[in-house]
Order: C-alpha cells, then structure tokens, then sequence
C-alpha cells in the first residue's frame, strides 16, 4: 500500500477504471457470442436482430476508450460480414 496520497488516489482510480473496463469488455463477448450462436444455427433473423445490440456494445466501448475505435471497427465489420454471409 502506497505512503504518498497522490499514489492512494492513483490506486483509487486505477482500480475504478479497471473495474470499467473489464464489465465493458464482458459486454462486448457475451454480445458477440449471441450473435455468432445466432450464425451459427444459421437463423437469420436472429441474428439480424442481435446485430445492432452487440454494435451499440462495441461502440459505447470505444467511445469510453476502453478499446481502439478501429478495434471497435473491425469488430463491428466482422460480425456485419458474417451475418450477411449466411443472408445471402
């Protein structure tokens, strides 16, 4: 434990952000993984449907800099790839 107050604040936000960015993170891999379940039993509307809920995930993510907003692009194309692939 840290002597310096600056230092105890510093673990105190740390811990906070920490904290932000795992239940961010979460978020986005139990959207992702309804969305490929979805794929995966080919149901199309399904995933159509989850589609959007698992975009506005990424998206609020990066927008708290929790992940890059080009990670949050290409996470957001991938899944909009694969659920056009098995609409078509």
């Amino acid at each position: 434990m840290p002597n310096i107050k600056s230092s105890v604040k510093s673990m105190k936000r740390d811990a906070k952000r920490h904290a932000r960015n795992v239940f961010e993170k979460e978020r986005i891999k139990k959207a992702q993984k309804l969305v490929l379940a979805a794929i995966a039993k080919n149901d199309v509307e399904e995933a159509k449907k989850l589609l959007p809920a698992a975009h506005k995930a990424i998206d609020q993510a990066a927008a708290n800099n929790t992940i890059h907003k080009n990670a949050a692009a290409r996470k957001k194309s991938r899944l909009a790839l694969k659920v056009n692939a098995i609409g078509a």
